[in-house]
């Protein structure tokens, strides 16, 4: 991976075989990009690079950090959980993404719009730095799908063992068995997580 973030603005991240390429994602938006970088760089904050990303950093605090995916570019906020969002402009890093927010944009025109929000979500989040503030612990009360629930019914050594688990590998098996869609889907991932189930094992885990 890079370690200048100029690196990145001209070839990308390293991360992948198509650095320095004109398929590079960072290539793609650059022009965006570039006018990102400038507005982050007026706040003051040290820009720095960790996982191949130009990051904004507070005293060593992370506080935003670039990204270039395939849909779009933008700023990712490490605490945009926290902030007001005014001008509606921010979403959910991902699906299981409890703090960080994504502002995301795919022009130059679209950077030069939403600038001045972009600067009030900036100053925001370095505020939030300052004041030391920390995340709210996500409720981590599983929601345990039906199809599962069913099955744990229906086999007391199964819900032995399923008790048995960490929160976090039951946690694993639930992300897994939930993304699928159809009923089916999910009654036949639970069949191929048994024999982890019974190992005591997560879902990533061999």
């Amino acid at each position: 991976m890079i370690k200048d973030a100029s690196t990145y603005f001209l070839d990308g991240c390293g991360r992948c075989d198509l650095f320095a390429t004109d398929l590079c994602k960072a290539r793609k938006w650059s022009e965006p990009l570039h006018v990102l970088r400038e507005i982050l760089l007026a706040t003051g904050l040290h820009e720095e690079v960790k996982w191949g990303q130009p990051t904004y950093t507070l005293k060593g605090k992370n506080v935003a950090m670039l990204f270039a995916f395939k849909d779009a570019c933008g700023i990712s906020f490490f605490k945009g959980v926290l902030l007001r969002d005014d001008g509606k402009l921010l979403v959910p890093a991902g699906e299981n993404s409890h703090a960080a927010r994504l502002l995301k944009v795919t022009t130059r025109s679209e950077v030069e719009k939403a600038a001045h929000w972009i600067r009030t979500y900036l100053e925001e989040a370095i505020s939030l730095e300052k004041s030391g503030v920390k995340i709210p612990k996500p409720n981590k009360q599983l929601q345990v799908p039906e199809s599962l629930v069913k099955k744990l019914d229906q086999d007391a050594a199964l819900k032995h063992a399923w008790d048995a688990l960490t929160p976090g590998r039951q946690r694993s098996f639930v992300l897994h068995i939930s993304a699928a869609k159809q009923e089916q889907t999910q009654y036949n991932r639970i069949e191929k997580c048994i024999p982890k189930i019974f190992a005591g094992k997560g879902f990533n885990e061999y």
